[in-house]
């Protein structure tokens, strides 16, 4: 407390300082709960006695920037959209996969019925938030009523909840809700929609295929628009030889509720902390201390399984596990839904369980039928972890790999990511200590349904006989509950020259050292590895990095794709008869699409062309043999390879694209930055990148307009951090958020770090005292 008055005196002394808050004349006085030190950009420094403090400055300087989409937020997780917004909408998908307001909140109003959060919540450690978590959330969320309560409804300048009744002031029990929703998007919430579920009262539909059932697993976990890269680099893949260097770079949704948000928390002398986190989280999710760096990348595992139970004659309520019946619970949720004329009319649902967890009639569409005989229940293994809010506590004290790996072990609380870090002695660490259902292969084999012996091998969905209880899943001695496999059980590896994830298995975190013998349901191994994981592989194996060629690789935006193929789709390009490409509308002047490609460089950057039509081309080779050499697991870093430029479909995609990009209004050699942008306050704004299936390591996933070309980004490059560690007191970082600190297109930091971005610039983060207290745009707030 005594340093925190005597920087909070200096402060005063040097700077223009602002108080908010009544009780306290002077800013070197007690009373203040929070410093906010705002530097470029709009990036805040947090500094506060207690995590109580630390709480309540983040929760205000949130709420500055982010006001209503946290309210969003809060509103959804409360079960109140179809009271505010009607029963239509599109429901809330960062969250859920929920398809109206109305399922969204049937969903969130069963989860609240049940009590299950507030149940975790009141457990103590290690189930339950630890004390500092405790203090922490306590402090947020009056920070975030107490920037509430100063502008009022009215005084919100953000248009998009400016006097709305939605918006109101939180509890603690809004955050503990908010936090579990994010847990379970890996497994209820991607089946929400199959929970309106009923007793059969006729015929069913035939189940869904494994085929199916597998592409639904891979949208559903692949196609949600969750993604990163992970490089860690230790002292052996740097130039100098010691010290390491840390790419973290998520790829998250660019609008809405999965928005990261930077800063740094700092308690004087015990705890100091950067990054960003997602929205409403008070603590650092990806970043670094003094001396450790992680971030995380979205892993293979599926945290979720189906167990298949037989159902009472006579009665599809009753299902029978060892041959002795059991009853389903019924539980009636009820919500308030706005009527056209404004008024408020209930809406109903029963939802339906089992022991395993609640009944589905379908996966992502695909039909898994209650029938007469049987019907399918969901366990979702992040059902009950409340438990990652002591992970990144703990992940926030970090000062060693080691000690990320002890937080990962001892909080098992991680609910669908790998942690790849590095530190200040030169490791570089990749784990995937998560929670993962304990399903081992033998489980699987012995107690798998037919469907289930199909899809678990094809992508780890474990699908078992409910009728027997030994089919439950297992446990692990070292595992925080039943259920989930102990840390010892999954993949870890630390290295002194490279650990990396671009979102495939563990197996090739490292191409020199592959990680084999973890269970099936972690992932695959000896299979082809993505573009984009290849291409990071390539780029690590040649080692010699600084932080600066670290940046310098991630926005030189190179595709691998384009490498392996572009040459011989140049060379199709200028074989086809006449100068016409045929597709799916009849031939089509090639133009200058085929010296576009010849000529470029392989790169998504502003001014390459020939990117644009290979995008294009390439994103509608899904279902085509396009590879004449195949993959080959000794040599998986150079193959697959070679375009099959003598398959009809590769023919038809190429000339396909080109009559896209000309209804477009763009030519076959038009720049990247003609086709490729955002619009900020009327601003178009051209940015670089492309979608990970090119090979591209900076992905950006854009939204084509049939009329216009790209004209939004969808997800991609998000927060992104380079961090190294070297000779010096203070790590060597450096920062950008794509999309900015603030969602209000009233905020001076609403699109400032977007255009930064697209330059190609970077933020030097301000990180030790001196840089902060030297930053050209420092403006400090008083919170009392």
């Amino acid at each position: 407390m005594a340093f925190f008055r005597k920087v909070l005196a200096v402060l005063t002394a040097a700077l223009s300082v602002t108080a908010l808050g009544a009780g306290v004349a002077s800013a070197g006085e007690d009373g203040a709960k929070a410093l906010l030190r705002y530097t470029e950009h709009g990036i805040p420094h947090i500094v506060a006695p207690d995590f109580a403090g630390l709480g309540y400055g983040y929760g205000f300087a949130a709420a500055t920037d982010n006001v209503c989409e946290l309210a969003n937020i809060y509103l959804t997780v409360s079960a109140q959209r179809s009271r505010y917004f009607g029963p239509e909408g599109g429901g809330y998908p960062s969250l859920s996969e929920a398809g109206s307001n109305l399922h969204s909140d049937l969903f969130f109003q069963q989860i609240n019925d049940s009590g299950v959060v507030d149940r975790l919540a009141a457990r103590p450690a290690p189930q339950g938030p630890r004390p500092e978590v405790r203090q922490l959330v306590s402090g947020y969320v009056k920070g975030f009523n107490a920037y509430l309560a100063r502008t009022g409804r009215a005084g919100i300048s953000d248009p998009a909840c400016r006097g709305a009744g939605w918006v109101r002031p939180i509890t603690e029990q809004d955050f503990y809700r908010h936090y579990y929703a994010i847990a379970i998007t890996g497994g209820q919430g991607v089946v929400t929609e199959g929970l309106f579920t009923a007793p059969p009262t006729g015929s069913a539909p035939a189940p869904g295929t494994a085929g199916q059932l597998a592409d639904g697993v891979r949208q559903a976990l692949g196609g949600s628009g969750l993604g990163s890269n992970g490089i860690a680099i230790g002292a052996d893949g740097t130039a100098a030889g010691r010290g390491s260097v840390l790419l973290g770079n998520p790829h998250y949704p660019w609008h809405d509720g999965r928005r990261f948000w930077q800063s740094q928390l700092t308690i004087p002398g015990r705890f100091d902390v950067a990054g960003a986190s997602l929205l409403g989280m008070p603590f650092i999710m990806i970043g670094h201390t003094a001396d450790a760096a992680w971030t995380h990348t979205v892993s293979t595992p599926v945290t979720f399984g189906l167990f298949e139970v037989p159902l009472k004659a006579g009665d599809p309520t009753t299902y029978l596990v060892d041959g002795r019946p059991e009853k389903m619970t019924a539980r009636d949720v009820t919500v308030q839904v706005r009527q056209i004329d404004g008024s408020l009319r209930p809406a109903h649902q029963t939802f339906w369980s089992t022991r395993y967890g609640p009944v589905v009639g379908d996966f992502q569409g695909i039909p898994l039928p209650w029938t007469a005989k049987s019907a399918y229940a969901v366990r979702d293994a992040n059902a009950t972890n409340l438990r990652g809010l002591n992970t990144w506590l703990e992940l926030d004290r970090a000062r060693s790999t080691a000690d990320v790996v002890r937080a990962l072990s001892t909080t098992q609380g991680v609910p669908w990511v790998n942690t790849i870090a590095t530190d200040r002695a030169g490791n570089a660490l990749y784990a995937d200590i998560q929670v993962v259902p304990h399903v081992t292969d033998e489980l699987a084999k012995t107690c798998g349904t037919p469907l289930g012996q199909q899809t678990f091998p094809e992508v780890g969905l474990a699908i078992l006989d409910g009728a027997k209880s030994s089919c439950q899943w297992g446990s692990d001695p070292g595992a925080l509950e039943p259920g989930i496999f102990a840390p010892s059980r999954l993949p870890q590896q630390q290295r002194r020259d490279y650990e990396l994830n671009a979102n495939d298995s563990a197996w090739l975190a490292n191409a020199r050292a592959p990680i084999t013998g973890y269970p099936s349901i972690v992932g695959d191994i000896g299979t082809e590895r993505s573009p984009r994981t290849r291409e990071a592989l390539l780029a690590a194996e040649k080692g010699g990095f600084t932080t600066e060629s670290m940046k310098k690789l991630l926005f030189a935006d190179h595709s691998l794709l384009a490498d392996l193929t572009a040459a011989d789709l140049a060379k199709l390009c200028a074989s086809f008869p006449g100068g016409q490409a045929p597709s799916s509308t009849g031939p089509v002047p090639v133009g200058p699409a085929c010296a576009a490609l010849a000529n470029w460089d392989h790169t998504y950057t502003l001014d390459t062309r020939g990117s644009l039509l290979f995008q294009r081309f390439a994103g509608r080779l899904g279902g085509v043999r396009r590879f004449s050499v195949p993959f080959d697991p000794k040599a998986p870093l150079t193959t697959p390879n070679t375009l099959n430029t003598a398959d009809a479909g590769v023919q038809k995609a190429f000339g396909d694209a080109l009559v896209e990009l000309r209804a477009a209004g763009l030519a076959p050699d038009a720049p990247l930055r003609d086709g490729q942008t955002v619009t900020r306050d009327g601003e178009r704004i051209p940015i670089h990148g492309a979608q990970g299936f090119l090979g591209v390591l900076n992905v950006m996933t854009p939204v084509w307009d049939p009329a216009r070309g790209n004209t939004e980004i969808r997800h991609g490059s998000s927060y992104v951090q380079v961090v190294g560690f070297s000779g010096h007191a203070c790590p060597d970082s450096s920062t950008v958020l794509t999309y900015s600190q603030s969602a209000n297109p009233n905020s001076p930091y609403f699109s400032d770090q977007t255009k930064l971005y697209s330059r190609g610039e970077w933020v030097k983060e301000r990180f030790c005292e001196p840089d902060i207290l030297r930053s050209p745009a420092l403006r400090v707030v008083v919170l009392r």
